[in-house]
């Protein structure tokens, strides 16, 4: 199953740094996954991020307002 993942923020670098390291983290432990960026400020509220980068995992916020460590992002992936 492929896992879908959400990063949610105006393009900023903490943003792209976010998904660069979930994307970094997803490749090197073999897990299936799409990578979507939402940079939308009405999507980024209705999903309920306040603060960016928001980080979303198969539709649940997982994190928001920080740059994830690479434990954080393990601790949210399957396996």
């Amino acid at each position: 199953m492929t896992m879908k993942v959400t990063v949610y923020g105006p393009g900023c670098a903490r943003c792209t740094q976010t998904a660069a390291l979930i994307k970094d983290v997803c490749d090197g432990l073999g897990i299936a996954f799409t990578l979507e960026k939402v940079s939308d400020y009405a999507e980024i509220a209705k999903a309920g991020v306040m603060a960016t980068p928001g980080v979303a995992i198969d539709g649940k916020v997982v994190s928001t307002g920080k740059i994830p460590t690479v434990a954080e992002i393990r601790s949210w992936l399957p396996g």
